[in-house]
């Protein structure tokens, strides 16, 4: 949202996440889309923590790898901050005024909607439309986000050879994501109330999105590195040897009752616990869907589990489901990944705005 601009396609989405680059190009295939472009690449540890990037010589150099594999000949990305790392405001103003007429003005009214300096952020806005009920205002979305963390995803696609011509917020990324997901979704997501959790390896992020549109977003310190550490102490290997235990297997017999059902339980009481924060916080008191994506999503039975713990009918998100993919050979990696890649989505699907 950030300094957007006219841009020439495609867009790479480039998701700089705690653990990996993940990059992911799409193209338009009839109605739907097809991937052209996929790699996933593994970040040292450290170089990004809690979604702030540490060191953005080695977040480059991941970005370039992950350029590499995926064969990818778009020189222009689109990246995206942590919704914690923004601020975002819906706005009306007359309906009469154009989109220079609203930059203008919010340029003057900003510190009324900002609390920093405007020389410290960086500000975009978006026109949503005529405000429901009154057809003499519209509704404009703000977005702000201090211009260090904008300036460090930029400055690392740059020094890949990358042009960001958008940064989006992550919450919007799934928004985007979401909506082409409808038919995953109860009633087509018509009217319903559905909570995304992303859970990552050391940051989960509720959105929820209701009648399709994000109206809430909170982020919490959690995620499968707490597994991964717990699997390091008790059977006495590295963080990489566990992290690739968890995810190939080949642990101990007593894994699954001794450390992956305490680390599920776990989860649900912190999804449970994100629906009472949003609850008490908003005049919604039901969800009628949940979908988990990120990493985590990844482990097996956690949707049906969560759904037991719940009450909730819960889904693993599956943005690819209704696309074509251009490399064949890459269809069970990428429906592998799938959940992970609901940011790399949604940044890729700006190329079509």
């Amino acid at each position: 949202m950030f300094g957007l601009k006219r841009k020439n396609k495609p867009l790479l989405g480039v998701d700089i996440s705690s653990t990996s680059i993940k990059l992911l190009e799409l193209s338009e295939s009839g109605s739907s889309y097809r991937i052209e472009s996929y790699a996933v690449e593994p970040l040292p540890a450290d170089a990004v923590l809690e979604k702030n990037i540490q060191d953005i010589e080695a977040v480059s150099n991941a970005i370039k790898t992950a350029y590499k594999k995926s064969g990818s000949k778009a020189k222009q990305a689109a990246v995206s901050v942590a919704g914690s790392a923004a601020i975002t405001k819906t706005i009306t103003m007359p309906a009469t005024l154009s989109e220079a007429e609203v930059e203008e003005q919010i340029q003057i009214e900003a510190d009324q909607y900002i609390p920093y300096p405007l020389e410290e952020i960086n500000l975009d806005f978006e026109m949503l439309g005529l405000s429901e009920g009154n057809e003499e205002t519209q509704d404009i979305l703000l977005a702000a986000s201090k211009s260090e963390h904008v300036d460090a995803r930029v400055d690392a696609a740059e020094r890949a050879g990358l042009t960001s011509m958008v940064v989006d917020i992550e919450p919007y990324a799934i928004e985007h994501t979401i909506q082409t997901m409808s038919h995953q979704l109860i009633d087509h997501g018509k009217e319903k109330t559905i909570a995304v959790f992303d859970i990552g390896a050391s940051m989960t992020c509720l959105n929820v999105i209701h009648d399709m549109e994000l109206i809430y977003t909170r982020e919490q310190t959690f995620g499968g590195k707490q597994l991964t550490e717990e699997i390091m102490r008790r059977y006495g290997l590295s963080y990489e040897d566990a992290g690739k235990a968890k995810r190939e297997g080949g642990l101990p017999s007593g894994y699954q009752t001794e450390v992956l059902d305490p680390f599920k339980t776990t989860l649900a009481r912190q999804v449970s616990r994100f629906l009472q924060f949003f609850f008490s916080a908003s005049a919604f008191s039901h969800i009628d869907q949940i979908v988990l994506s990120g990493g985590c999503a990844s482990i097996g039975g956690i949707d049906s589990f969560i759904e037991s713990h719940t009450g909730t009918p819960t889904l693993i998100a599956a943005p690819f489901a209704s696309m074509k993919i251009k490399d064949k050979s890459l269809a069970p990696k990428i429906t592998s990944d799938a959940p992970a890649l609901m940011i790399a989505c949604g940044l890729a699907l700006r190329s079509f705005d």
